[in-house]
Parts: structure tokens; sequence; C-alpha cells
């Protein structure tokens, strides 16, 4: 499972409505190669699942990953924070052994 915080709830409701995005797109994470640490996380709006998507909906935010990435991303937390430190998406991300100090990119 993927998990949805209350707080990244809340902006990918506000960014749907600011943006115009329709109902039907959903939050696609996925890992990628790179960052300094090793691994890099991407997420974005996408309504197109494919064969061997894993979908999950929390919160209710409909969340797709691919199987690969959902190696790497089992029982992470999706959580925004809207602070002086560190404004914007994050993954909190129980597998990860290091992560950057910029929180984008992990090990494992």
């Amino acid at each position: 499972m993927i998990f949805v915080a209350e707080s990244a709830k809340e902006k990918i409701t506000d960014v749907r409505q600011t943006s115009g995005i329709a109902p039907d797109f959903f939050i696609r994470v996925s890992v990628t190669s790179g960052g300094c640490s090793g691994l890099s996380y991407k997420m974005d709006f996408d309504n197109e699942q494919k064969p061997n998507d894993q979908v999950f909906e929390d919160n209710g935010v409909k969340v797709v990953t691919d199987l690969k990435s959902f190696l790497y991303l089992f029982n992470t937390t999706l959580e925004f924070s809207g602070g002086l430190n560190g404004k914007g998406f994050s993954f909190n991300n129980p597998n990860a052994s290091r992560t950057c100090g910029c929180g984008e990119s992990f090990a494992v």
C-alpha cells in the first residue's frame, strides 16, 4: 500500500482545482535511477493505467505505481509540507536505508 497524508490530500485537491485537472486523473508515483543517493522519486498526474500497475486509494486519493517502483515504495506515505523548511511533496519511505539532504533521492 502507498498512503496519502492529509497534508498531501489537501495540496493535491488544491492543485487539481487551480490547474483545472480533470477528476479522472490520478497520482502516478515512480522510482527512477538518479539523485545523489542513487534512486529518485517521481510524481505526476496521469489518466492511463498500464497492465502491471499497482492501484491504491487512500484518504480519497487514487495512487498508481508500476510494479518495479512498488517494490521500493511499499508502505510509503506521501506527505506535503508548506513550511519554510522544505516546502513541497515528500515521501516518508520506511524502506530507504539512507536519503540525501534534500530528501529527493534515497537508497535501499
